[in-house]
């Protein structure tokens, strides 16, 4: 039986082994004075570099040499060269165990070091279990257990001796979480718990499968299914408070561990673990039930009003016809007028002989009621489904405590009088209902016939608190996704402690770079001297870009990848997996090791990653059944796991040479792709006309100057891309070496609270603006400062307006830098609260700042248009690989549920890292091919090459998996004649 392990090969290379690069090896084996005094003492040479090299060893990593172990050559000659002895000699020291033996007896007393004892076991495993009640990860398990070991300086025992105690002290945590969520529980309500995984004869499945399977597109029914399992789950009267004094990551890993287990599996479990685990998922189900129940509230009342909008919108084309007959007769009876004014006849008289009275009259009915359908307010339309929206809002109200930081919110006492009225069965509003909060035009309609229209009231009242929902001006307690504003941030005591900059010498620097940046393109306009861009009478003319790819690289590009060999996409996966690993990091929910059989959970992968899902993989796959694949996707396929395999990949890609001509790592772009949605989640998906008349998601990609997606969300198709920007050039997001400074994207990023927090977090955000020209500029300074420009400046900047919200603008950038929120998150919120709140408008005046430095330097800088259109095309060219790779059930998204459409984006972004690693490698040797042979390859032309191309993969057809690696390192490139290299690529 394989003996049970914490740690995997390469993290006990990393916590254990002896550093190779150059940085850590002379950061650590610097030998001082004394040192080598001590080596010195010693008579042989070989002996001298065999002490030197145990003394450093002994200080870092802080264990003896293994018998026969041979320290890295870079290690080694670092030692050797300080000693003045010749590496090859440890081979020598290396054979002799006694004197081995000796000098380690004699340097433990000079690195004042002892031996591991019983006390050092023990104290290892209290250690190991206080790091084991954060993680199961055995990783920082062992760290903590090693940074004790070496803080009581003892000498660290072998690795397999501290992963035993490491499982013990795992095993320890574990029990003591089971513990803390089972304390105080009565019998009853262990009986409710017990109850949950019985088969509920009404439902015909367990109480439990049915609270955790519940739609997610927005409906009536589906409203109503999510509160009566809200309901269901507060009756079981489970208190929450023993799972919110678990560590937040040991929580989750036990929430994990259930989502993936069958009702069976956990019936199955020992007692103590069984009750843990439904204590926490009772008290996760009800917040995720809140939160799902509070969303799809958001979302149907506002499809509610787009769709009244889209019936206004398909009335008022049914009354063209009747529009246009009115509008003849309009204009024949103006040309009757004038007849009559010109001759001096009776003008009734004419109007009646060439129009005809009648038909006018005729005409009224219909231009009333075409009046009628342009002037209905949308309030009134929406009103229409009301007899919708009550069969399940009184429930809704009746559900929630709303809450509110306005002492006696008018919204509030508007909720709570609905409440009210739905318990006492009251039909009628009372003469004064709360509503200043409503537009003026909406109070007019609801009153306007004296008594208060209940139908219009009770539309308006939940669509404003829809709105304050979701900039948290209201928010519901114990919400996760609903709370209040300022539960999203860090304390407020970090914005005034962090003693970061002075406000008023930020607007000083920021105003002197604004005036001297606008009177640069003032000068250089006046000239005529701005390359691609004039102003003429107040107006800004930007030229088009112009091709910078020239044709020699195209062509260059046709012969590279004319000579990449054939490849199944299989094999391409694995020959990846060879070089960077990224299956390892696959690693079970539970145990933490990696996945026994690689072939199947690559195979998993390119399930999500082509939309091909995993009983048609079975179907595709020789050897690799169906159970296979579900319990490999169960245990090893997660949301983390995805990140870091990509991070794998594209961390070596990074690192290769061919990559370092495209980029440096510093810039990074991000656009949207849309894929329809069909089968069971289209209903859960949103209609956006600018992609056509189906429901569907949009997959939100970064991806990088080297041509890798580095991070990828599933956003719905109707919601704006720019919360979403800055999400994935977060280094604590994306997980890999890349340090993004210069980020690119479309109109659809461009907003100024973007702007605004590109400047707070150091980024230089560079978007392609498709109606630049049409947006205002803004000044400091009085407009008329800069003659030429103003008809382009807007209102004037409200510095008071930043500086006042210094401190909350600063613990804005630090909970974003700390992980606490995202920027999505956070973008959204303080979009939907407007110019309302002050956080929202200090930003947004920040953005407006840098948005004009930016335009400035974009008219003024042809580099800037070039490089921020060459960035935003790599992503852009980036859509059609995806596109070719999620090719099955024709790229229609089926899955119902977020998680899994999460696992498509994620397979498909890590699928397309793969590929384009894989080509670049392979590009790399075809271009040291042809160089050998004597033929010229510029860097400059082969910046222009993209590692791009799929032509040359199988993507389908049967999938043929082999776990046997290549017999040579390489496959072989193609030899491709040149007459047929258009053909071949």
């Amino acid at each position: 039986m394989q003996r049970r392990t914490l740690l995997s090969s390469e993290q006990r290379t990393r916590l254990f082994g002896i550093p190779t690069e150059a940085a850590e090896v002379a950061k650590h084996y610097v030998l001082s004075a004394e040192d080598l005094a001590l080596v010195q003492a010693k008579r042989r040479p070989n002996n001298r570099l065999g002490y030197a090299v145990q003394l450093c060893v002994l200080r870092h990593p802080g264990r003896p040499l293994e018998p026969s172990e041979v320290p890295p050559a870079a290690m080694l000659a670092f030692v050797a060269n300080q000693v003045g002895a010749d590496p090859k000699l440890f081979g020598d020291y290396a054979h002799r165990a006694e004197t081995r033996r000796e000098h380690l007896l004699e340097l433990q007393p000079h690195l004042r070091l002892r031996s591991f004892r019983l006390a050092d076991w023990r104290a290892c495993l209290h250690v190991g279990a206080n790091a084991a009640w954060a993680t199961d990860r055995g990783e920082p398990i062992v760290q903590a257990m090693l940074a004790h070991l070496r803080a009581d300086r003892v000498l660290i025992p072998v690795a397999a001796v501290l992963e035993r105690i490491g499982l013990a002290a795992r095993a320890r945590a574990r029990k003591r979480v089971f513990q803390a969520l089972a304390e105080g529980l009565t019998d009853g309500a262990r009986e409710a718990l017990e109850n949950l995984l019985t088969i509920d004869p009404a439902l015909r499945r367990s109480r439990f499968a049915w609270l955790r399977g519940y739609a997610e597109s927005p409906a009536p029914t589906n409203l109503l299914a999510l509160l009566d399992r809200l309901e269901y789950v507060r009756g079981l009267g489970i208190d929450a408070a023993p799972a919110k004094r678990i560590h937040p990551a040991r929580l989750g890993r036990l929430l994990a561990e259930a989502a993936v287990m069958t009702v069976q599996h956990i019936a199955d479990l020992e007692p103590a673990r069984r009750t843990a685990i439904l204590v926490a998922q009772t008290a996760d189900l009800e917040a995720r039930l809140a939160d799902a129940t509070l969303a799809m509230f958001e979302k149907y009342i506002g499809s509610l009003f787009s769709k009244a909008q889209n019936r206004e919108e398909r009335r008022f084309q049914a009354t063209k016809r009747d529009v246009a007959k009115a509008l003849l007769l309009f204009r024949r009876t103006i040309a009757a007028l004038k007849q009559a004014q010109a001759t001096g006849e009776d003008g009734v008289a004419v109007v009646d002989r060439e129009v005809g009275l009648k038909r006018l009259d005729d005409t009224l009915p219909i231009i009333g009621a075409v009046a009628a359908v342009a002037g209905q307010d949308i309030l009134v339309t929406a009103a229409e489904r009301y007899s919708v929206l009550r069969r399940f809002s009184p429930r809704f109200l009746a559900a929630f405590r709303f809450e509110s930081n306005v002492p006696q919110d008018p919204v509030l006492a508007a909720v709570e009088l609905l409440k009210t009225m739905d318990r006492n069965g009251a039909r009628a509003l009372p003469k004064r209902p709360p509503a200043s909060f409503l537009p003026a035009k909406w109070r007019k309609l609801i009153f306007g016939n004296g008594a208060a229209d209940r139908r219009l009231y009770e539309v308006a009242v939940l669509a404003t608190l829809r709105e304050r929902l979701r900039g948290s001006d209201i928010w519901v307690a114990g919400s996760r996704d609903y709370r209040a504003f300022e539960d999203y941030l860090l304390p407020a005591e970090v914005g005034r402690n962090l003693g970061i900059g002075d406000p008023a010498q930020f607007m000083k620097t920021r105003a002197a770079a604004l005036h001297e940046r606008l009177n640069f393109v003032m000068a250089r306009a006046a000239r005529g001297e701005l390359d691609g861009v004039e102003i003429e009478d107040g107006a800004l003319y930007i030229a088009r870009m112009k091709p910078a790819v020239p044709d020699a690289a195209r062509n260059l590009a046709i012969r590279l990848n004319g000579m990449l060999p054939r490849v199944r996409i299989t094999e391409l996966l694995s020959d990846v997996d060879a070089w960077t690993g990224f299956a390892d990091r696959f690693t079970h929910l539970r145990t933490g090791n990696p996945a026994a059989d690689k072939p199947v959970l690559l195979a998993a992968v390119l399930a999500d990653g082509t939309n091909l899902g995993l009983t048609r993989m079975a179907d595709a796959s020789h050897g690799i059944s169906y159970h296979q694949l579900v319990n490999v996707a169960q245990w090893h396929v997660t949301d983390d796991n995805y990140v870091a395999a990509r991070a794998a990949i594209v961390n070596a890609h990074h690192k290769h040479p061919m990559a370092a001509i495209w980029d440096d790592g510093t810039t990074a772009s991000s656009d949207g792709q849309y894929f329809r949605a069909g089968g069971r989640a289209g209903a859960g998906g949103a209609i956006n006309a600018k992609y056509g008349i189906d429901p569907g998601f949009v997959f939100y990609t970064q991806v990088s100057g080297h041509y890798t997606p580095f991070y990828t969300q599933v956003i719905a198709a109707t919601v704006s891309e720019a919360p979403y920007v800055l999400d994935g050039i977060l280094h604590h997001v994306h997980q890999t070496d890349l340090r993004i400074r210069e980020h690119y994207t479309d109109t659809a990023g461009a907003t100024d609270h973007v702007f605004g927090l590109c400047c707070l977090l150091g980024f230089q955000f560079a978007p392609r603006i498709k109606d630049l020209k049409d947006r205002k500029l803004y000044t400091i300074e009085k407009p008329a400062t800069y003659p030429l420009l103003e008809p382009l400046i807007g209102e004037a900047i409200d510095s008071a307006a930043i500086i006042g919200q210094w401190p909350e603008l600063m613990r804005l950038k630090a909970s974003i830098e700390a992980g606490a929120v995202l920027p999505s998150a956070i973008l959204r919120k303080l979009a939907a609260a407007g110019s309302g709140n002050a956080l929202s408008r200090a930003l947004r005046t920040l953005g407006r700042i840098e948005r004009t430095l930016f335009t400035l330097q974009w008219l003024s800088d042809p580099d800037l248009r070039q490089r921020s259109h060459a960035g935003l095309n790599k992503g852009e060219a980036s859509n059609s690989l995806r596109r070719a790779v999620f090719f099955h059930r024709q790229g229609e998204i089926r899955d119902r549920t977020f998680e899994n459409q999460s696992f498509r984006a994620s397979g498909l972004s890590l699928i397309t890292a793969a590929i384009v690693h894989w080509n670049t490698v392979y590009l790399a040797r075809a271009v040291h091919q042809l160089r050998a042979q004597g033929i010229t390859v510029p860097n400059d032309l082969l910046a222009h090459v993209a590692p791009l191309g799929w032509e040359h993969i199988a993507l389908t057809g049967d999938y043929m998996w082999s776990t046997a690696g290549l017999e040579a390192e390489f496959r072989p490139l193609r030899d491709v004649r040149a007459a047929f290299l258009p053909q071949a690529a």
